[in-house]
């Protein structure tokens, strides 16, 4: 794995290629490179994701942290066309794979932004994510106190962690800050364990 798929300007030879994957079901064919988040298709942990979280709404303001070449974000534009999806990414290089890959797809319904360029104000009904813990616990920490947070009452975020990453002491962690920060206003819970990873459930209450 490529150490540097978190940097905003990732040096070295693009090396673009077409690989074939699967987004919702279906076969298609999408653009990866170098210096992302696994270039060569789609990894374990959001396969283990995408394997465990339900079928999107149809409609609402859905939001994937950290998109890399985008199979999240195609996702969930795949499944739930009505919906408006935005993908962040801070790797200028994946932002502009994942934005490629939805116009190849014909997905209308996904924007892709840098994380700077979203005001505070907006608020999200459905949060996917794998997120970058490879950032570090206190950049992970920072991240997870911006997004989770602007989450719409009834709203959920789905997050997969591998367990040897610190999945069991970042679940705690986020029920505390969010007890902190919005009392009684979430609910947090495991609720799935497959392939070494966990999928993280974070609900807020109506």
């Amino acid at each position: 794995m490529n150490e540097h798929y978190f940097s905003a300007a990732p040096g070295g030879e693009e090396r673009r290629r077409r690989i074939d994957v699967q987004i919702a079901g279906e076969a298609f064919k999408v653009d990866t490179a170098a210096s992302i988040f696994s270039p060569d298709g789609l990894d374990r942990g959001t396969e283990v994701l995408l394997n465990n979280v339900p079928v999107p709404p149809q409609e609402g303001s859905f939001l994937d942290i950290g998109s890399g070449w985008g199979p999240i974000a195609l996702t969930l534009g795949r499944l739930a066309p009505n919906a408006d999806v935005l993908a962040v990414e801070v790797n200028e290089r994946a932002a502009e794979l994942t934005a490629r890959n939805a116009e190849h797809l014909g997905l209308s319904n996904i924007e892709v932004r840098h994380p700077d360029e979203v005001t505070e104000d907006i608020r999200f009904d459905l949060i996917w994510s794998n997120p970058p813990i490879r950032i570090g616990k206190k950049a992970l920490h920072e991240l997870l106190i911006r997004w989770l947070p602007m989450l719409n009452p009834g709203g959920a975020a789905w997050l997969v962690v591998a367990k040897k990453l610190g999945a069991d002491s970042l679940l705690p962690w986020i029920d505390a800050m969010l007890e902190q920060k919005m009392p009684g206003q979430f609910n947090v819970r495991r609720t799935a364990t497959d392939k070494g990873f966990r999928v993280l459930h974070i609900e807020r209450v109506l």
